[in-house]
């Protein structure tokens, strides 16, 4: 999902103008990851809500298993849902205020009809408005049908040349502005060195982060964040996460029922 790479453990742009032929061959690639369901996991006993287990498992591990899913943009635009072992899938549906990703509604409608968890991203650029393109995300995201459960995920990488207290208000005021509008605390996604520079006073929400140098499931998370809820390991040959909670807690963190 990232439009560059952080070392190793952020991952590319993906804006609509960068690496087309990088992630064409990717896309071919949705079903070669068959038999990688079950990993070992990251520990922490299911509790009477999913905040409440998020914040217990912190960076230690046992045998539990972890929660298989992967996320996708345009650049694998013909993923096949059907034939992944993927129990959550988070899509690329804006960025800014202009781009709109072509295969958003494919992507939305193919993973409805699994019934697997599923989320929408939106990649930030802090010098446009926060409002805006909470907005422009908003607009994009409910032009489909919604279920209960749904995610929404703000994907933060880039600082478009303003300084940390900047983004990092930039962001507080995006996530804020969706949580308002829809009952829903949104989730944030970044590599790690980013998160733990720009991501002070975001705890709150909760943290899908990428390292690409731990082994799954095995990342400590960053800045003030107790814990992290997903991770993403590699970016080969799709982009394959694991979450340290079940799918129904998954859920819980998305939108609520009417």
């Amino acid at each position: 999902m990232p439009n560059f790479r952080l070392a190793a453990i952020a991952h590319s742009f993906k804006t609509p103008f960068d690496l087309p032929a990088k992630r064409l061959s990717l896309a071919i690639g949705g079903v070669i990851l068959a038999g990688t369901t079950v990993f070992t996991g990251v520990t922490g006993t299911a509790q009477a809500s999913t905040s409440e287990h998020i914040s217990s498992h912190g960076a230690e591990h046992d045998a539990r298993a972890l929660t298989y899913g992967v996320d996708v943009s345009r650049y694998e635009s013909q993923y096949d849902w059907n034939a992944s072992p993927a129990q959550f899938g988070i899509i690329k549906a804006t960025e800014g205020t202009k781009f709109r990703d072509a295969s958003f509604a494919r992507h939305w409608r193919e993973l409805g009809k699994k019934g697997i968890v599923r989320g929408a991203y939106h990649f930030g650029h802090p010098r446009n408005n926060p409002i805006a393109e909470a907005e422009y995300f908003l607009s994009m995201v409910n032009s489909q049908p919604t279920k209960p459960g749904d995610l929404l995920v703000l994907d933060l990488e880039t600082t478009d040349g303003k300084s940390v207290a900047e983004v990092n208000a930039w962001a507080k005021t995006w996530l804020s502005y969706v949580k308002a509008k829809t009952g829903v605390t949104p989730m944030i996604y970044s590599g790690w060195n980013f998160a733990n520079t720009y991501g002070r006073g975001l705890a709150q929400y909760p943290l899908w982060v990428a390292h690409y140098s731990k082994g799954r499931g095995t990342v400590t998370p960053p800045a003030d964040w107790k814990s992290w809820a997903i991770h993403q390991y590699t970016d080969s040959p799709i982009d394959q996460n694991v979450s340290a909670l079940t799918p129904a807690q998954l859920r819980g963190l998305g939108r609520p029922a009417v």
